[in-house]
């Protein structure tokens, strides 16, 4: 084995101690997700046989009222189903007035469900379950996701003399030729390629990634997961609802303004007229300029947190970009309004990277350094965003990378207890891509995982999850009035 040198470091945490948060939160997880196996698909949830039944209709419902429907699932022969574990989402939406929101999904384990409307606003308001995945479908991909590192695969580029060598890559690599192992000795993480003759492991220069044709799932599961079976409507023949404004004179007291650490409710907001309103706090319309005057903000991860960067080079027309001398899409990005004194970084997270085109990862390292050496105080603000890499890899890579993230912004709150830390959460993506690599069920569980590790933490969590859902983008890059608001809930917290 060929490793990078590295600087011996003590483990923080010890390796073994590490297995066994990880073995933990996998068993919760996986308490969630039953083995479902089936023999045909005639006994899989069907979206068309299962029966939504909204509880006391009425003709009109006044805004602030709860709407509950009971959904009883059946397989595609007309049989009532006896056990839960639908990928389900919930939403309702009035398009003309730009308003939406999720709905609450309360599984019995049963096959029965019961779906909860909050009605946050009045006009005519259309509702949507939609059958993701069947419970079968769900357990299938989890089994599967356990499985393999393979199905998306990494060539790397090394750099021998002036022309370039290629040589396979991964996160874990079976092979009986020699390795060079990228390894971070206090984290336990490692990416590997295979060592190409005559070139030193420290000569790699970029990489890319393909999917590679290898699924963990039997034809039949494959079947769950074609299109026309993903994302059913299950209350297509339901027609909208009238919602008014029947209490006029009881006017709901304004919540406080939306502060740091406060907890979450499921929905957790809803969007009118395109903007974000959370449940449990209101956010006020803030100047981003002057809210940002003095601060270092760092936003770190994924393209999904780089919007962030590109709304505020186009929002902030005194943010002059710093050219750092990099190519490629994952390349850092430096913004600086010298007059304000804002400092503004994007800066991508470790492997895994998935992208067809070339990228540079002489600077690659892993969050979890890079906030170690951030020294942090009342003006540095650091975003968090990572998830949609990792979901075609097994859980626990996310898992561990997350559990030390965690612990490198515990040890920044201990020397530098005011910085503001956020996480991110993930957005849904588009529904109809490959399932056993990206479906929203992978993002989902990691959302759940994220929300459970952080919990600890004095941290604030932007539920872009809930937000995303509520908008009904179901884009992993959504539009920037998204991104907008998403920004918006960070300011908030910090002016």
């Amino acid at each position: 084995m060929k490793s990078c040198p590295e600087a011996p470091l003590n483990p923080v945490v010890s390796p073994r101690k590490t297995e066994l948060r990880i073995k933990k939160i996998m068993e919760k997880l996986d308490q969630l997700i039953p083995n479902r196996p089936f023999t045909h698909v005639t006994s899989t949830t069907s979206a068309k046989q299962s029966r939504a039944t909204i509880l006391n209709p009425q003709d009109t419902y006044c805004r602030g009222d709860q709407l509950d429907v009971l959904l009883e699932v059946k397989d595609h022969l007309g049989r009532r189903k006896q056990y839960g574990g639908d990928f389900l989402r919930a939403r309702m939406s009035s398009p003309a007035l730009k308003a939406g929101a999720s709905g609450k999904v309360t599984d019995f384990n049963n096959g029965t469900y019961l779906v909860s409307f909050t009605l946050f606003w009045a006009g005519k308001v259309s509702l949507s379950l939609l059958l993701i995945h069947p419970s079968e479908g769900v357990s299938a991909l989890w089994r599967a996701r356990k499985q393999g590192y393979d199905r998306v695969i990494f060539t790397g580029q090394f750099a021998n003399g002036t022309s370039q060598v290629n040589s396979d890559c991964a996160l874990f690599l079976n092979s009986s030729t020699e390795l060079c192992e990228y390894l971070d000795t206090r984290d336990q993480e490692a990416f590997y390629c295979v060592k190409p003759q005559h070139v030193p492991c420290a000569a790699l220069t970029h990489m890319r990634s393909k999917n590679k044709n290898v699924s963990y799932l039997s034809k039949q599961e494959r079947s769950l997961f074609e299109r026309s079976n993903v994302g059913v409507e299950i209350m297509e023949k339901f027609d909208a609802i009238t919602v008014s404004n029947c209490n006029t004179e009881k006017t709901a007291p304004v919540p406080k303004k939306c502060k740091f650490g406060m907890t979450s409710t499921v929905p957790s907001g809803h969007v009118w007229k395109d903007t974000w309103n959370p449940v449990s706090c209101s956010l006020a319309p803030i100047e981003m300029k002057e809210c940002l005057k003095g601060k270092f903000v760092y936003l770190l991860g994924d393209s999904t947190i780089r919007q962030w960067m590109e709304y505020f080079k186009s929002s902030i027309n005194t943010l002059k970009s710093v050219d750092l001398h990099e190519t490629g899409k994952f390349q850092h990005q430096f913004g600086v309004d010298l007059d304000k004194n804002i400092k503004i970084q994007w800066q991508k997270h470790g492997y895994p990277l998935v992208g067809s085109l070339n990228f540079s990862v002489k600077e690659i390292e892993y969050l979890a350094r890079v906030i170690d050496r951030i020294g942090g105080e009342k003006n540095t603000i650091i975003v968090i965003s990572l998830g949609q890499h990792f979901r075609p890899f097994p859980i626990d890579v996310f898992i561990q990378r997350a559990l030390n993230i965690h612990d490198a912004v515990q040890r920044l709150l201990l020397r530098s207890p005011d910085t503001m830390v956020i996480i991110k959460a993930e957005n849904i993506r588009e529904m109809h891509n490959d399932a056993e690599r990206f479906s929203d069920f992978h993002g989902y569980i990691q959302y759940l995982a994220i929300k459970d590790i952080f919990q600890d933490l004095n941290v604030g969590i932007i539920d872009a999850w809930d937000i995303t859902i509520a908008y009904g983008t179901n884009d992993v890059h959504p539009p920037q009035s998204v991104v907008k608001n998403q920004i918006n809930i960070m300011l908030n917290f910090i002016c």
